[in-house]
């Protein structure tokens, strides 16, 4: 057996030459045919490299999204804001800023990955006159 059946590089060739070899006998051998994407140009090669194509393109594929945490909680409050301009009664205005004053909180003290979060907690009473005037109750 030779050293090429074990995949190991014989000693005294240089890498260089060695890699050229296996892909030289592996296209004689057809073991490159039928690969997807075959005849094409690949996708992304002519734009600026990023150390995170891999990543990016893994969350555009299964249509994910990430934000680092710094931002992930300024989308929640905008969220929140929303769903409490929505809501239908004070007790959900009430229910949507117990849960998302303290995650703020949280974020604020402990701080994570990314920009800076200047996000305060939501005022409860001033978000409650406000959804009050809204709906055109007196407060």
């Amino acid at each position: 057996m030779g050293s090429v059946e074990h995949g190991r590089k014989p000693g005294g060739v240089s890498w260089e030459a060695w890699t050229e070899r296996r892909i030289r006998e592996g296209l004689e051998r057809g073991d490159f045919d039928d690969l997807p994407g075959a005849g094409r140009p690949i996708e992304g090669l002519e734009a600026p490299h990023d150390d995170d194509w891999w990543i990016k393109a893994k969350l555009r594929r299964e249509e994910l999204e990430y934000l680092p945490p710094t931002l992930a909680i300024r989308r929640e409050v905008e969220l929140a804001r929303e769903a409490i301009r929505a809501a239908s009664s004070e007790d959900v205005v009430r229910r949507i800023l117990a849960e998302i004053n303290p995650r703020i909180r949280v974020m604020n003290r402990l701080g994570a990955a990314g920009p800076p979060t200047s996000v305060m907690p939501l005022d409860e009473q001033a978000t409650l006159a406000e959804w009050r005037h809204r709906r055109g109750e007196a407060d």
